[in-house]
């Protein structure tokens, strides 16, 4: 079974390249926003614990995150894999992770990481922006901001993986197209 975690900062272009992972090898994805916002929509018990958070502006705890991504794992046996987007973005929701598949006697296959310099990450937000809605796609104080904390407390998850040869840096720079072929070889050279 392929379990990737797709890794990078805001704008790195994780979204746009899981959409084609998962249409190559047949992943599950899982996004902690798609998560949250279905958990909410239906009124879960943990989208109602996970909105009181959201609706102060705090970060949703880890236990309801993981209790959410566990939800979406066991709802899907019969998936080849599992492509995570956003998540872990904490080294306690790595670790959570970790054993949370080990109990299903899986592992992570590999995390991918796209190396984009913070310049062009700024851009690539500053363009989506334009036709986004979102409010924080068009303030590079916010961009920046964004940044900064995927610095501080996501990027060590990187190192957390390495640990095991899990980590592999890719350049993230080029056209869709040449990303997704960057990625699809080093998921075939893993496998």
């Amino acid at each position: 079974m392929l379990n990737l975690i797709l890794f990078g900062p805001p704008g790195s272009g994780k979204g746009t390249q899981a959409a084609k992972l998962i249409e190559k090898y047949g992943l599950l994805h899982i996004s902690t926003g798609d998560l949250f916002r279905y958990e909410i929509e239906n009124g879960t018990p943990l989208g109602l614990k996970a909105e009181e958070f959201m609706s102060k502006g705090e970060l949703v705890p880890d236990e309801i995150t993981i209790g959410m991504l566990k939800n979406k794992v066991n709802d899907n046996p019969e998936v080849n894999g599992i492509i995570f987007d956003g998540f872990p973005r904490t080294l306690a929701q790595a670790e959570a992770l970790d054993r949370f598949l080990a109990e299903k006697c899986l592992s992570i296959t590999a995390l991918i990481a796209l190396d984009v310099p913070d310049e062009e990450i700024v851009q690539r937000i500053l363009s989506r922006g334009e036709t986004s809605g979102r409010s924080d796609d068009n303030d590079e104080s916010i961009i920046r901001n964004r940044i900064f904390v995927y610095n501080e407390e996501t990027a060590p998850i990187y190192n957390y993986y390495a640990e095991s040869g899990k980590s592999i840096m890719i350049e993230g720079v080029g056209s869709v197209d040449v990303i997704f072929n960057r990625l699809t070889a080093t998921i075939e050279s893993v496998c």
